[in-house]
């Protein structure tokens, strides 16, 4: 968390100023629907795509300086997203559920223990049949930066029992230090 709190005094790389292309492109295929939680929405630039798309739209993210970018940025853009504090290990706190769920880059900051609370709390805010999309860095990028690699294993792993899983596919995850972005997988999963 104090890497987080820090990151954001200033800008950190993933905060690209822009929407991410892989989820830009969801939107523009039609598989984003009805109502979005963005978790780990950081200054909500992916949150405020969506809502500019016509969704009802829900981030969240646990670095409050985060937060307060990202409810400045929807009151200078004039979109209604509602942005808080939250940990993603404490989704069922918000009390409701969403058709879609949105993580571009938490999930490979979580702990192997953590995931499958992790995927527990999204199970229990998505609505039967909604979509979790992920976009998180993979294996497949060399080691020497960066945040952990995910393989495609435990992507299946700790969505086997209660999921469907549509697709894990290479990806590139933008950021502002790497003109090329990093390697990273874009899945697309359905709750049961």
């Amino acid at each position: 968390m104090e890497f987080f709190d820090s990151a954001y005094q200033g800008r950190p790389p993933w905060d690209i100023g822009r929407p991410q292309k892989e989820f830009v492109e969801l939107v523009r295929r039609g598989e984003i629907s009805g109502s979005v939680l963005d978790i780990g929405c950081g200054t909500g630039d992916n949150a405020l795509f969506f809502a500019g798309e016509g969704h009802e739209v829900c981030g969240i993210d646990s670095v409050p300086r985060a937060v307060d970018k990202a409810k400045e940025k929807a009151a200078e853009r004039g979109l209604p997203v509602h942005f808080l504090v939250l940990d993603a290990l404490h989704l069922t706190s918000l009390g409701r559920t969403f058709d879609t769920a949105t993580d571009s880059g938490l999930f490979h900051t979580l702990s192997d223990e953590d995931r499958p609370v992790y995927v527990d709390q999204l199970a229990a805010i998505l609505s039967p049949g909604g979509r979790y999309f992920m976009l998180c860095f993979s294996d497949r990028e060399p080691a020497g930066y960066g945040p952990r690699r995910i393989t495609e294993r435990e992507i299946r792993e700790n969505f086997r029992v209660g999921w469907t899983i549509h697709y894990i596919r290479p990806a590139t995850f933008e950021s502002r230090t790497r003109a090329e972005g990093s390697r990273a997988w874009f899945s697309s999963i359905s709750k049961n």
